[in-house]
């Protein structure tokens, strides 16, 4: 088990406490973290930017996409947007994407005492290890 510490956006961090975001994505035009990092049973802790650790959950399986040609995206935004719980807007500026991880929330849990794990850099997704 490896564990990650991602940034969210508070309407992310929203849906994934009350259970609509059943599933994060991260997309990017380069190979970075978590793609090829994350797998089934790892521990995702949840940050807001600038703020502290609110929670975590466990990654019950992931899916990875190499160079997805638009009608994969297409066909993922068909079978899994819903899950995904993005905004209509998010679909708009990811025909470029070149790497597409996807994972599967399972065991939410909001901390009441956020763990000290200091981050004082930019990434979205740091493997802790």
């Amino acid at each position: 088990m490896t564990r990650h510490l991602a940034i969210f956006n508070p309407e992310a961090v929203e849906t994934i406490f009350s259970g609509d975001k059943k599933i994060e994505g991260r997309f990017s035009q380069i190979k970075i973290a978590p793609y090829g990092k994350v797998s089934a049973g790892d521990v995702v802790l949840i940050k807001l930017p600038g703020e502290k650790i609110v929670g975590q959950f466990l990654v019950d399986r992931v899916i990875y996409f190499d160079h997805p040609i638009l009608q994969e995206l297409a066909d993922l935004k068909k079978k899994y947007g819903k899950d995904m719980a993005l905004p209509k807007t998010f679909w708009l500026d990811k025909e470029k994407v070149n790497f597409v991880t996807l994972m599967f929330i399972k065991s939410v849990t909001k901390f009441i005492i956020a763990p000290q794990i200091p981050k004082r850099d930019l990434r979205p997704w740091v493997v802790l290890g």
